[in-house]
């Protein structure tokens, strides 16, 4: 059985393979396509939509835990390959 996760954009359960994994590395925000690097990680949507939402909410310093203001703008980078239009 699969792991199921909950998307931090659209909060929809998916199994793992459907969701893309984000961890904090210093102060910014990376695409674990390994989904197996260290720490805490946050479960995305592979859409721009999951995207957008989950940056105007702020649930991605939340759901990794961090307090200060965290910088998305690389995360916009790296996922514009991933992400479906």
């Amino acid at each position: 059985m699969e792991a199921i996760r909950t998307c931090i954009g659209c909060r929809a359960q998916a199994p793992r393979a459907e969701l893309i994994r984000l961890v904090r590395v210093e102060n910014r925000v990376e695409i674990d396509s390994s989904k197996t690097l260290p720490g805490r990680g946050a479960w995305l949507h592979a859409s721009q939509t999951c995207l957008d939402k989950a940056v105007n909410r702020r649930a991605i310093g939340r759901a990794l835990r961090v307090s200060k203001e965290i910088e998305t703008s690389k995360l916009r980078e790296q996922a514009d390959w991933l992400m479906d239009k």
